[in-house]
């Protein structure tokens, strides 16, 4: 196989890691000789060992038998080894000291704790290191983690779901709006995310789990509520939750307490008082929106004021199609 094929093999296969390695990048990383794949590594969950030091251990199999020793392969890696030690040790180092002596790369990692550092440390080890293999892939698999860091701040995305005539909710009273394929459909959303945040209104009137309900494992995401009154601790929200509280409303000051942190993309699922101020504020990337064939009629709370709220924002509608009887749009901020 060429080293486009086993690149594009890597991307892929990583693929299906999203969900349990987040808020880390997905890795894929292979290790070949002449073509012919020796092994294979990725970064499976969030915490464990990243792909190079999976493939490399995987590789040490077959000393003897596929390859004599290391300085004999090419490792494939989608995402620039890392330099700091976190979690793990760093994987950069941990591919020196294994004697390799060459490292195909598909793109650089943002992160300033790493951005060309891990390619310095291969370089410094007499290895010969290509780099921008199908980058534009790499960076599309992990737009949230390169979103992030390009931006010091998370990847913002506010959902809502709406009636037919543009209602939320009956004021004090839990309405569900959308069909069931629907509100599936938000669960993989949510595993999508790194965080949620809601507001104590939310909180209050709906009791929310607000967690990732779907049949696949996934790294469940961070919950942040943003309230200056009294709740329940002892609500759904918080049950086997790591949870954030703010009692402040500068909603940038709030982002951006998240710049330095691992978080990369945080899912905004409040009412219409906070979604609109989110909004408002300027700081949303991306608005999805659930749309059924129910009428509220005049008793239901409006999400905008505004006809044309949305694209009042800088918004594009980005894609929209049916999920049964619902309509799901997605809009995004023009750049």
């Amino acid at each position: 196989m060429s080293y486009e094929e086993l690149m594009l093999r890597a991307i892929t296969k990583a693929e299906k890691f999203k969900y349990a390695a987040k808020p880390n990048p997905v890795v894929g990383a292979i290790i070949a000789k002449d073509g012919e794949i020796i092994s294979e590594g990725y970064h499976e969950i969030y915490g464990e060992n990243h792909a190079e030091i999976n493939a490399i251990e995987a590789a040490k199999n077959h000393i003897g038998k596929k390859f004599k020793d290391f300085s004999d392969l090419t490792i494939i890696s989608t995402l620039e080894p890392c330099s700091h030690v976190g979690k793990t040790g760093s994987c950069a180092s941990f591919i020196a000291k294994s004697g390799f002596k060459r490292v195909i790369i598909g793109a650089i990692d943002p992160n300033p704790k790493v951005a060309g550092r891990g390619i310095k440390i291969l370089n410094d080890n007499n290895i010969q290191v290509e780099y921008g293999l199908f980058q534009d892939l790499v960076e599309k698999q992990n737009k949230f983690f390169f979103y992030k860091h390009k931006n010091h701040k998370p990847y913002i995305t506010v959902k809502i779901a709406s009636s037919f005539d543009g209602k939320s909710h009956f004021d004090n009273e839990t309405v569900l709006i959308t069909n069931e394929s629907s509100r599936n459909d938000v669960q993989t959303i949510r595993a999508n995310h790194d965080a949620i945040l809601t507001g104590g209104n939310t909180l209050r009137n709906d009791d929310p789990r607000m967690d990732a309900r779907v049949n696949f494992y996934v790294n469940q995401p961070k919950k942040i509520l943003l309230t200056s009154k009294a709740y329940n601790s002892k609500s759904s929200f918080f049950k086997d939750a790591d949870v954030d509280i703010f009692k402040i409303k500068d909603l940038n000051k709030i982002i951006d307490s998240y710049r330095d942190t691992e978080i990369c993309s945080i899912l905004v699922e409040a009412g219409p008082k906070l979604a609109n101020a989110f909004l408002k504020a300027g700081i949303v990337d991306e608005l999805i929106i659930y749309t059924s064939e129910k009428k509220l009629g005049e008793k239901g709370i409006n999400w905008f004021i505004e006809d044309n709220a949305i694209e009042n924002y800088g918004f594009k509608l980005e894609s929209s199609y049916k999920i049964e009887d619902d309509l799901k749009e997605i809009f995004k901020k023009n750049e």
